[in-house]
């Protein structure tokens, strides 16, 4: 029983509606789940948002069909990913009756008796399950290097850049080894005076296309690395750097031309410690994220390791909290197939502590009834 008075009790909150969060919300609601979806966009689209709007749908590393409806026909592959892609998960949300609260700003996730009590800008609510699925876009990860706060020039990180031109006739070093630095690198190169790619390991580059199994094959790796407590490593960390239209296009451009890491940052630029320098007056941090997960800090969940140790989608140290778009299902194909895993646990635990998972039900709050049958939503130019 709450220990604490709430405003409103459902079976399970979602946490975030970008693909991991509408593919749980999907599943959720065929099994006739009570729930609620709370996401902290202005409107929809999850990080896709915030994309460069020169991150073109042909430039894209891949973007899976939501459960249920097809992205089709894929469109103009000049138009920005920033406005197809949102406008594909709004429609989404709509034609499948999804029950999202937006804005919502999700402060914290505690324990509270047989529930899990999560507190947000719209007040608590209390779940016996809660499905988190805030992603990384938010936590954008800046590496430490001596000397970074001696820089005269401009540093960004990837999540904030917005194209080639501003970076006309400057110097560019760009750091990171995935494909986020190849789209820069793509576009900077031959607009600025010079870019410089700087990575902390050699690349690694894929020949072979990435078919199903070499998907399956890499989530089992970060599988094994959440089940184990550890971090979850980046995907290009373990898939290596396939040849993708940014990865084509900087290669075209002589862009590609690896440098090791530089050991500190100057006022003018970077160092190496064989004695090397070079002028920069730009440095962009294509250096990946971390997952957005504060707010469920009071669990107490991280591992020894750094990690949180995780059974599928299921949080081990809290068996009642889903973890979908983290690890293995970071990745939009793995997001769809994590979706549908834990609509499976949410129902066969409330179908063990008396909730109303099961068919039949709900479909989420205002009986919407489940979603739509399968049909293709087609992006708007």
């Amino acid at each position: 029983m709450l220990t604490t008075g709430v405003s409103t009790m459902v079976d399970a909150v979602v946490i975030g509606a970008g693909q991991a969060g509408l593919s749980a919300a999907y599943f959720l609601c065929r099994f006739g789940i009570d729930f609620v979806i709370m996401d902290a966009g202005a409107g929809p689209g999850g990080a896709w948002r915030h994309r460069s709007p020169t991150l073109t749908m042909d430039k894209v590393h891949g973007i899976f069909d939501l459960p249920g409806a097809r992205l089709s026909p894929p469109g103009d592959g000049g138009l920005p990913a920033a406005r197809v892609v949102p406008a594909y998960f709004a429609r989404y949300e709509t034609q499948m009756r999804l029950p999202v609260l937006r804005p919502v700003q999700v402060r914290s996730v505690r324990r509270d008796g047989d529930r899990l009590l999560v507190t947000s800008s719209r007040g608590e609510w209390a779940a016996r399950a809660v499905v988190n699925a805030t992603g990384t876009w938010s936590r954008p990860y800046w590496p430490f290097y001596p000397g970074a706060v001696t820089f005269a020039g401009r540093q960004l990180h990837y999540v904030d850049y917005r194209g080639p031109e501003e970076f006309a006739g400057r110097r560019v070093v760009v750091m990171g080894g995935g494909n986020s630095a190849a789209h820069v690198l793509s576009e900077v190169a031959g607009v600025a005076e010079a870019a410089l790619w700087v990575t902390r390991r050699p690349p690694v580059f894929r020949t072979a296309d990435f078919d199903a199994e070499e998907g399956r094959a890499a989530v089992a790796l970060v599988e094994e690395r959440v089940r184990a407590g550890l971090p979850p490593q980046s995907v290009v960390s373990v898939t290596g750097l396939g040849y993708t239209t940014v990865v084509r296009e900087a290669l075209a451009k002589g862009a590609l031309n690896r440098l090791p890491m530089f050991a500190r940052i100057t006022p003018g630029g970077v160092a190496w410690d064989d004695g090397r320098t070079e002028d920069a007056d730009v440095i962009v941090w294509a250096t990946g994220f971390r997952s957005a997960i504060d707010h469920l800090a009071p669990l107490r969940l991280r591992e020894p390791g750094g990690g949180i140790r995780m059974d599928g989608t299921r949080v081990v140290a809290e068996p009642r909290l889903h973890l979908v778009g983290y690890g293995p299902s970071a990745s939009t194909v793995g997001a769809n197939r994590a979706g549908r895993e834990v609509a499976r646990e949410v129902r066969r635990l409330l179908l063990g502590s008396g909730g109303s998972g099961g068919p039949g039900g709900s479909g989420g709050p205002g009986g919407s009834g489940g979603p739509a049958a399968a049909a293709p939503l087609a992006p708007t130019a």
